[in-house]
């Protein structure tokens, strides 16, 4: 169920989860700390931000979002699969 409200920038960030257990895949996505939305809420969105062959763990992108829950669920924030994003920056990469 949509909440009301209308679409924002959000940053948000590829991280690794301590836990995947109830999730899908290895790499999530989060809301940045100290912006608007808790780190602790999943992003749903397109899942090229979480392919560490293009965007390795730690990039932030800028993406917008809207705040949503789930019949019987949680809040998380939606990103359409097919809009465009922004790549903030990447995290340094070992030599």
């Amino acid at each position: 169920m949509a909440k009301a409200g209308d679409y924002e920038w959000v940053e948000v960030e590829s991280y690794l989860p301590v836990s995947t257990n109830g999730l899908h895949g290895k790499v999530h996505i989060r809301p940045t700390p100290g912006g608007k939305f808790s780190p602790d809420l999943h992003v749903e969105c397109s899942k090229k931000l979480s392919d560490t062959k293009v965007n390795p763990v730690g990039t932030i992108f800028r993406v917008q979002a809207k705040l949503t829950d789930r019949e019987g669920g949680g809040e998380y924030l939606y990103s359409s699969w097919q809009w465009k994003y922004e790549v903030v920056s990447r995290p340094p990469q070992p030599k």
